[in-house]
């Protein structure tokens, strides 16, 4: 998860870096980023999608305890990305609720390989709070894996050298033919006991 400020070697199309330090301790602050149209061209760059026609990131980052914080928004926006059969261009609106807890105590991972914990909103607390970083991330997680426009199907493809039979997806199915095999060696009940 990202909380903190990228370095200066990465850039972010969107980003609001809020010094923890310097937060009201009893009140939460409250953010609403609306990127510009080269901003929201930069994200669907980053994110290697065709277009972000519309994008808003609300919320607030609130004192949870003496030490911790709590980030709630509500994401927004409108994607484009090309269909993963034809590359048509599919708009997907999408709609999320982001929360992220900033745990002061968190423990850090010690070993080479640890578990993911239950809870996939805490992570440790960072200097500083980028809403616009976690803003990126939610989008990026938001999004359709494999977009379909209206209408696209797979059909099957076949590729072979010349002069050979080409392999097809049936004859990968080992069990396919079973049933017509036992209906023509006859195995079905004969009334026999």
């Amino acid at each position: 998860m990202t909380g903190s400020s990228p370095g200066p070697e990465t850039a972010l199309p969107l980003s609001q870096p809020l010094r923890v330090a310097t937060l009201a301790s009893r009140k939460p602050t409250r953010f609403d980023l609306k990127p510009d149209a080269e901003a929201r061209a930069l994200l669907a760059a980053v994110l290697e999608i065709s277009a972000v026609p519309e994008f808003r990131f609300k919320g607030e980052l609130r004192p949870a305890g003496k030490h911790d914080w709590e980030l709630e928004a509500d994401l927004t926006a409108v994607v484009e990305q090309p269909c993963s059969v034809s590359l048509a261009p599919v708009i997907t609106p999408i709609r999320e609720t982001v929360r992220r807890r900033y745990l002061a105590d968190m423990p850090l991972p010690e070993a080479d390989e640890i578990e993911i914990p239950e809870d996939d909103t805490q992570e440790a607390l960072p200097e500083v709070i980028d809403p616009g970083a976690v803003a990126v991330e939610a989008l990026a997680l938001a999004l359709p894996l494999y977009p379909r426009a209206e209408g696209a199907s797979l059909t099957e493809a076949v590729f072979a050298a010349p002069g050979v039979a080409p392999l097809r997806d049936e004859d990968l199915r080992p069990f396919a033919g079973l049933a017509g095999l036992a209906q023509k060696l006859g195995t079905g009940d004969t009334g026999q006991s």
